[in-house]
């Protein structure tokens, strides 16, 4: 699959195209990546198959690191932070880790190398920066806006649940063009409050009265999958993105898309399985 959008005739095509699935402990290579974690394609009739089980869904995404390729100007301003509260940045300090975090404990954690605990006035400095500089450092990941559009365009209801603030959020999808392709953007509170995702996933499915069998996050971190156990849901991880596949696999995803043109089909796959799990 290309990753360009399909007709709801061609969707139950994607349905078997390459994707690497991952349970704890467990990675699928080639030889079985189209097997599904709850059986092959045989396990489904072929009625079920032609249901288009993305149609009635709700698809929540996260932003950094899933859509949006964020790590650099978040880097940059986090450095400009840190020469503000008087430190020079150490070059060698690992911050490839600081995108999906909520902003407290990155920065908490940013502190603690240069033994500094004003966390409260460096999360006013870096919602400055960031908001002057690093949110315009936020290119669309290539093949998202595709697999956006297919998702869409076969019946899915779309959400953001990010640990941005939900105003700034808003604003780099708008800035993308992407604003327009989802229902609602759930995220922090102008003080970063409500980061945590189990909460914000929770308020999405309770908000919207979503069926949890009829819902599947999509994110590139642990948080985002264990957000998404938390809520009894599934969730697939995003390789493309900043946690690596061994923390999305030691998290518990049930699948992982190594490109976004998987993920049409991949989503398919799950919310299939989810909905057998149901009527078992």
């Amino acid at each position: 699959m290309s990753g360009s959008a399909v007709s709801n005739a061609d969707l139950s095509d994607t349905i078997h195209g390459p994707a690497r699935y991952s349970q704890p402990g467990r990675s699928y290579k080639s030889s079985c990546r189209k097997r599904c974690i709850d059986g092959g394609p045989d396990a489904y009739s072929t009625a079920t198959m032609t249901a288009h089980p993305l149609a009635g869904s709700s698809v929540l995404f996260d932003l950094d690191g899933t859509i949006i390729d964020s790590r650099a100007g978040i880097i940059a301003t986090i450095r400009k932070v840190i020469r503000e509260l008087g430190h020079e940045p150490d070059l060698d300090q690992d911050l490839t880790w600081v995108v999906g975090p909520p902003l407290r404990d990155l920065i908490g954690e940013v502190l603690r190398h240069y033994g500094d605990d004003q966390c409260d006035d460096a999360m006013a400095c870096y919602r400055r920066h960031y908001e002057a500089e690093g949110m315009f450092q936020t290119p669309v990941f290539p093949g998202m806006r595709e697999a956006i559009a297919t998702i869409k365009e076969a019946g899915a209801t779309l959400y953001i649940a990010t640990s941005k603030p939900k105003a700034l959020a808003r604003a780099i999808l708008e800035r993308a063009g992407l604003l327009g392709e989802f229902r609602e953007v759930y995220g922090a509170r102008p003080d970063d409050s409500g980061a945590e995702k189990p909460e914000l996933i929770g308020s999405v499915l309770s908000d919207h009265g979503i069926e949890k069998h009829h819902a599947i996050m999509l994110g590139d971190r642990r948080f985002d999958i264990s957000g998404a156990h938390a809520n009894a849901i599934r969730a697939i991880g995003i390789a493309w993105g900043y946690g690596g596949e061994g923390e999305l696999i030691e998290a518990g995803a049930e699948a992982i898309a190594e490109t976004p043109s998987e993920l049409p089909g991949l989503v398919s796959r799950q919310l299939q399985a989810a909905l057998k799990h149901v009527h078992a």
